[in-house]
């Protein structure tokens, strides 16, 4: 004959497991340096109620892996993630598996959209270095998107941060960071379960990111034997 676990024990036990998969959902592939880091966009958001750090290394200079990420956005070059997901969800989105020079001159003011109906205006546009899209509960406050009136507002003030930092002249890595500050206590429920979605469709993101500048990023030095000779 088997004994059950007492009740609270059980609990106990699922509330630990939840909360430490949340810690590790939310630093995906950042280091703690990298979580405690002040970010561009950080002033948006002073005090959020959710924030998600993720991060990964790229073999490539910060310069070749920007092209990449300013051009994100729908009907842009897309999130690099899992499009038939996108296309389940009729989103529209398709990740494009080139440096498109229609969408290389972001200005800060300009919208990017992660859908037609939820827009993002961008913040902060530093060549090579940091990328923040932002929306607030008003909708976004500065836009030079001429039809101002079919932006929604969002329940929640919102960043989203790129940031570049190079680790040498060979490779960087690559933080993304999400802040939530929310108008009301339901948002909670709402953020909360989106989160999740943001873990799977970030981590494969930072990925696609990855694969697409490694792909372009210069050969090793031959005559070194694979390293180059400055080194």
């Amino acid at each position: 004959m088997t004994r059950r676990r007492p009740a609270p024990l059980v609990l106990l036990s699922t509330a630990v497991a939840l909360a430490t998969a949340r810690r590790v959902s939310l630093g995906w592939g950042a280091s703690a340096d990298e979580r405690r880091l002040v970010l561009p966009g950080d002033e948006i958001v002073v005090f959020p109620d959710l924030e998600a750090t993720r991060g990964i290394t790229i073999s490539a200079p910060a310069a070749q892996v920007w092209p990449w990420v300013v051009q994100i956005g729908q009907g842009r070059g897309g999130f690099y993630s899992y499009d038939r997901l996108e296309d389940l969800a009729r989103l529209g989105i398709r990740s494009a598996d080139r440096i498109m020079p229609e969408h290389q001159h972001l200005v800060v003011g300009d919208t990017v959209h992660l859908a037609e109906q939820v827009p993002l205006v961008a913040t902060t546009v530093d060549a090579g270095t940091a990328l923040v899209l932002s929306a607030t509960s008003t909708g976004p406050q500065v836009s030079t998107d001429p039809t101002p009136a079919a932006r929604p507002a969002m329940p929640y003030e919102f960043s989203w941060a790129f940031v570049l930092v190079p680790v040498d002249d060979r490779s960087c890595r690559l933080v993304v960071r999400e802040r939530y500050g929310y108008t009301a206590p339901w948002v909670a429920l709402l953020v909360e379960p989106v989160e999740w979605v943001s873990l799977l469709m970030t981590q494969k993101m930072l990925r696609g990111i990855r694969d697409r500048a490694e792909a372009r990023a210069p050969e090793p030095s031959v005559s070194t034997g694979g390293r180059d000779a400055t080194r």
